[in-house]
């Protein structure tokens, strides 16, 4: 085993900011109070509470009113797409989204096929994109909901959600973006790109996990989502995790201040590494567009080797990556994404995604590049599919 230890998957999750921490103590012992209680130390907790709500409303462009704090960036997809679909049921029972989702969206539409609604898978492209126009095209008299996601959490494409907006505006049809990978990398405009529900989480930007954000627009109809008290304004019931809201309020705060100088030093940490792995090791592709990704995402597919074997031998050089969603990893099926763009089988079971943060640097790619190569090479060694080739490629030349 290596005593590196390079951590280049971000994607899943993020160190908290020491900043967040210190923003957070307070809030677990000393400003303890329930938020609901009219003593001093609860009206502390829904001060805190507040104020945090205007701060993420403000990264957004949204109102106040319109954040409500969730457990997660999968309750506030649950809640954004059940909530809509119940509620407006009367107007029709059709959902348009994609094939390339998070689970959160699709095991959520999978669940709303089962009671009577409709949902339209959308294919991407070999990018991972959609087009206007395809949306446009799937839209019918009883569409409700739109939702698609803002950039893909494996292949870091960024769809052009403020041309979708526009159309979903025009047509009168809630839309809903999952935003978990693309906050704090993406400058977002609820009322300029017509967003009428966005899903947040702040572990994915340098908060703390167990606390997301769904931001429902003013107007738009949305049934409650956990009944019990009148948290939340009555729509999400149960006690405030108060330290945790703060501690995202903190987080996003320093993200969006920062945003412009962490993207230039991401894309630039990322460009490196796609050109070198391009240049350095043959029988790769390139997963996800080239220009239009998140700054930080890197994601290849490599001919005749096995994603998970990749991992695990990077890991024994103190390098931590994944192969694709952090929350379908134990699954043995190859990525939905990877098949979705075109990838076989066997080439799906064989990608690598990295994903950088603010701590890595110049040295943690020379190191990348440095054992990379090797381990795929002798990963190759081992397949019969790469004996194969070879014996293919030999023949060839001799005749």
């Amino acid at each position: 085993m290596s005593d590196r230890n390079i951590y280049l998957d971000h994607s899943a999750t993020t160190p908290v900011r020491p900043e967040v921490i210190e923003a957070m103590m307070p809030y677990f012992n000393q400003r303890y109070g329930n938020p609901s209680s009219i003593y001093s130390i609860g009206r502390d907790s829904k001060k805190a509470i507040e104020e945090a709500r205007q701060t993420v409303a403000g990264a957004i462009g949204a109102q106040p009113r319109e954040i409500f704090f969730t457990g997660s960036g999968t309750e506030a997809d649950n809640w954004a797409l059940k909530g809509a679909a119940l509620a407006n049921q009367q107007k029709g029972k059709h959902i348009i989204t994609t094939s390339i989702e998070h689970h959160a969206v699709l095991h959520t539409c999978q669940y709303l096929e089962r009671n009577g609604f409709e949902v339209t898978y959308l294919p991407v492209d070999i990018d991972g994109l959609i087009t206007p126009e395809q949306v446009k095209a799937a839209i019918r008299p009883d569409t409700i909901l739109i939702s698609i996601m803002f950039a893909n959490n494996e292949i870091g494409t960024i769809q052009p959600i403020a041309e979708i907006g526009k159309i979903a505006k025009e047509k009168g049809i809630i839309f809903h973006t999952d935003a978990v990978q693309a906050m704090g990398n993406v400058s977002i405009d609820v009322e300029g790109m017509n967003i009428d529900m966005l899903s947040m989480s702040a572990h994915k930007f340098y908060g703390p996990k167990g606390i997301g954000v769904l931001y429902v627009k003013k107007g738009v109809k949305q049934s409650y989502f956990i009944h019990g008290g009148a948290q939340e304004r009555g729509r999400r019931a149960g006690t405030e995790n108060v330290p945790a809201i703060v501690g995202m309020a903190k987080a996003l705060e320093i993200a969006i201040a920062n945003m412009d100088n962490y993207n230039q030093k991401l894309t630039a940490l990322r460009d490196r590494t796609i050109r070198e792995i391009e240049e350095k090791i043959p029988f790769v592709k390139l997963n996800g567009h080239r220009k239009d990704r998140l700054p930080g995402n890197v994601n290849f597919s490599f001919d005749f080797i096995e994603g998970e074997s990749l991992l695990l031998l990077l890991d024994m050089k103190g390098i931590a990556a994944s192969s694709g969603s952090a929350c379908t990893s134990g699954s043995l099926d190859p990525s939905h994404v990877l098949l979705a763009i075109g990838l076989p089988h066997e080439t799906a079971h064989g990608s690598l995604r990295i994903s950088f943060g603010e701590e890595n640097t110049d040295a943690d790619v020379d190191y990348l590049m440095e054992v990379l190569p090797g381990i795929v090479q002798r990963l190759r060694e081992m397949s019969p599919l790469y004996e194969a080739h070879c014996k293919q490629q030999e023949t060839q030349v001799t005749v």
